[in-house]
């Protein structure tokens, strides 16, 4: 390649690899705390948000497990432990904040493009499952970030709050279900361009697309150099960065595999796309306002939680049911199948097989995924809707997301189904890994990756007492009166 293919530009504070959700809050975040630092982000797609942010790829629930069961295991004594409900909930909390703050502040002008009030329930049927639904609703009760839930076993109530999944039932039916009326619904590829709206229009901090990373690599003048080809062009660039942030979803891992630091020894991953049947008929869609969701099969990964879901897309409400999990050895959506193979390296085959041993119902269970049929994924519907017909549904293939592979112990290594920021030693460079709850907790963990990489801008007066004034919530320990007075102002600034 000739020399006048490549250039050098200098020094940029952050530079983040990816044109998501994650890149958009954390080059925000950093902007609101220091307008000064010099923020590149780069995009390998020609536009932003079209991966896992974009509103078909992911659930569009605001996870603040108000429904999702299975944040809230049951213990072999019988009781229901509410330990990850509470964490997960303030963390979308604080999500809700920083988006009420931009809202006050005349950043957003109308929220209701990516947020709308949709109420969150749970539903089971059985005697066992119903039973359980109850010792959580009593849980719950007790702990004042879901004192307003409500349960009910009777039919009537129930036809009430979701009457779609009431047809046909009959008082032979066991079953049960709550219900928090303070949900929210969720299209994350609206808010990830409004987020980078701001940042173009008020910090002059615009996202380059098309452009593919190759390579980051130390530098001896400069922390970082990051190599940069651009898909059209074919023009390859070196960037200088003090720090960089790899928020490139299933395409993080593959990219830290090539930086040279120890910490990201032993991480594997595991792509699992997903996939959702779409109503097409007006007259369902209108009859349903609502996110249930229900409990995973036994011995089924908590991915594959079902629910029937009220979602507003692009100003259209719409009505999903899902997920049907499937396989593909790609690692984005717009990847390339040969992704899992270059992600296998001598430092983590042995975390691979030893999840890929212990996790043979996984195997097992995306075997029957991938092979279903229309009809019996309409079946599983059925299941939820017992008079739902064909015509009035067609599947539409969703997302890819990466599971986490990490070494254990025991196992050799193990599959995880939460997020994990990996970091340099002195933080220059971090990288999110993982999938679930993800986009809904996006502010929490990019505060995570600020700490890291920016601690003398988080932890000075200024930035301690701007951070306070945008999230009530952080380094807060959350008393009733503090939970309940900022969930009023953020209902209220973002119109729910």
């Amino acid at each position: 390649m000739s020399s006048g293919d490549i250039s050098r530009e200098k020094d940029y504070d952050l530079i983040c690899v990816g044109g998501g959700i994650m890149s958009a809050t954390l080059a925000l975040l950093a902007k609101l705390l220091e307008p000064d630092l010099r923020i590149l982000i780069l995009e390998k797609l020609p536009a932003v948000a079209q991966e896992s942010s974009a509103a078909w790829n992911n659930a569009g629930t605001g996870h603040s497990a108000l429904c999702e069961l299975n944040y809230c295991p049951e213990k072999e004594d019988g009781t229901v432990s509410i330990e990850k409900a509470i964490s997960i909930c303030e963390q979308f909390e604080k999500s809700k904040q920083f988006w009420a703050y931009l809202v006050s502040q005349g950043l957003i002008t109308e929220p209701n493009h990516f947020i709308a009030s949709v109420p969150h329930n749970s539903w089971v049927t059985g005697s066992e499952n119903s039973d359980y639904l109850e010792k959580r609703y009593h849980a719950f009760r007790e702990h004042f970030m879901f004192d307003t839930i409500e349960f009910t076993r009777e039919i009537e109530t129930m036809k009430k709050w979701f009457p779609l999944i009431m047809t046909n039932r009959t008082e032979d039916d066991t079953m049960a279900a709550s219900r928090i009326e303070r949900g929210t619904e969720l299209n994350y590829g609206a808010l990830t361009e409004e987020l980078f709206r701001i940042l173009e229009e008020q910090h002059k901090v615009k996202v380059q697309c098309n452009e593919n990373v190759l390579d980051i690599d130390p530098d001896d003048t400069i922390e970082w150099s990051v190599e940069v080809q651009n898909s059209v062009t074919k023009k390859i660039r070196h960037l200088d960065a003090h720090h960089v942030f790899i928020g490139a979803g299933g395409g993080s891992l593959l990219l830290l595999q090539k930086v040279e630091i120890d910490e990201k020894e032993g991480y594997g991953g595991f792509p699992v796309s997903g996939g959702w049947l779409i109503c097409k008929n007006e007259d369902i869609i209108i009859q349903h306002n609502a996110k249930v969701y229900s409990k995973a099969g036994v011995g089924d990964p908590p991915m594959s939680t079902p629910h029937l879901d009220t979602r507003y897309i692009n100003g259209k409400k719409e009505l999903l049911f899902g997920p049907f999990a499937g396989f593909s050895p790609k690692f984005l959506k717009e990847g390339s199948n040969t992704d899992l193979f270059k992600s296998i390296k001598l430092d983590n085959i042995e975390a691979m097989l030893g999840a890929f041993w212990h996790n043979l119902p996984l195997s097992k269970y995306l075997i029957q995924q991938v092979t279903m049929s229309f009809e019996e994924r309409m079946d599983e519907l059925r299941k939820f809707m017992k008079n739902a017909k064909n015509e009035d549904w067609e599947y539409l293939e969703a997302g890819q997301r990466v599971q986490i592979i990490k070494k254990d112990e025991f196992e050799g290594g193990r599959l995880q189904f939460g997020t994990e920021v990996i970091s340099s030693k002195d933080g220059s460079i971090t990288c999110l890994l993982g999938a679930s709850p993800g986009a809904s907790t996006a502010v929490h963990i990019m505060l995570e990756v600020l700490e890291k990489a920016f601690p003398e801008i988080v932890n000075s007066a200024e930035g301690k007492a701007k951070l306070q004034e945008m999230i009530p919530f952080w380094k807060t320990e959350i008393s009733e009166e503090l939970f309940n007075e900022a969930l009023k102002i953020s209902e209220k600034t973002l119109q729910l």
